[in-house]
């Protein structure tokens, strides 16, 4: 299954290859609509190659172990009851189904969503910022002032044409922004993750936030193949791999890492 990356503030290509694993040379290839590798924006999606993975001796396969359970009542008072209700849905579908790779999960989430308050981008920018974050779509300063503080028409201007999403006067990118604890952006994606739920995303991308907020997440985690790298165990070392390929970079490391080991902590008790 494809993954893909969304830019964020201060990626580069470099970067974003170093945190993949990935070398530069597969990252353009994968990417042949970049014309300029240094010239990468905030909200442009990049496809990430699979790293070419390094040869195994063979070995005897050991009996497989029953995974632990999960009691859900030991993450009472600590996530949300309106998320608590969501993770049997997660469990079924993408089979987090462990402590470690639900603690991993949570983790990536509760940083990624102000502690699961969070599931609607804001594109509230100001001139400056549209500057700084939008440069690419925003060329002059008489611009960045004509859109400055209209969060509609900044998302129909920077996600035009991309992600599936039609022109700006589609306004497409408004109604396919980012929504959910890690944000599903693009006509695209929400068409993908519509295969996995009973509900019409497509017609009706709010229900991503109001409904699936962690669902779409765990889809995330899914089709980026982070589930399998969480089953690697519960180092700080491993949390950094998870949050390279959530993030692209080690953006909140230390804070996402603290999550993990409370969260870690209480569903092993």
């Amino acid at each position: 299954m494809a993954m893909t990356y969304k830019i964020k503030a201060g990626d580069s290509l470099a970067r974003v290859a170093a945190a993949q694993g990935v070398s530069m040379r597969d990252l353009l290839a994968a990417n042949r609509q970049i014309t300029n590798p240094d010239r990468v924006q905030v909200g442009d999606v990049i496809n990430i190659p699979a790293p070419v993975p390094a040869a195994a001796a063979p070995s005897i396969a050991a009996p497989k172990k029953a995974a632990p359970a999960i009691t859900l009542t030991k993450l009472n008072g600590h996530v949300p009851t309106e998320v608590l209700t969501q993770i049997p849905a997660i469990i079924e579908k993408f089979n987090i189904d462990t402590p470690l790779k639900l603690a991993h999960f949570l983790a990536q989430c509760a940083h990624e969503s102000l502690n699961f308050t969070a599931t609607t981008e804001n594109l509230n920018y100001s001139a400056a910022a549209l500057k700084s974050v939008f440069g690419k779509y925003f060329l002059t300063p008489a611009l960045c002032d004509s859109y400055a503080r209209k969060p509609e028409a900044i998302a129909a201007r920077v996600y035009a044409s991309r992600m599936g999403n039609g022109d700006e006067a589609s306004k497409d990118g408004w109604k396919y922004r980012g929504r959910g604890f890690i944000q599903l952006t693009g006509k695209s994606n929400y068409t993908a993750f519509n295969k996995f739920v009973d509900d019409d995303v497509v017609g009706t991308p709010e229900l991503v936030a109001q409904k699936y907020p962690l669902l779409s997440a765990a889809w995330f985690f899914h089709s980026n193949q982070i589930i399998e790298l969480s089953t690697q165990g519960a180092t700080d070392a491993v949390v950094t791999l998870v949050t390279k390929r959530v993030n692209g970079g080690t953006n909140g490391l230390d804070e996402r890492i603290k999550h993990f080991k409370a969260f870690y902590a209480l569903l092993q008790a």
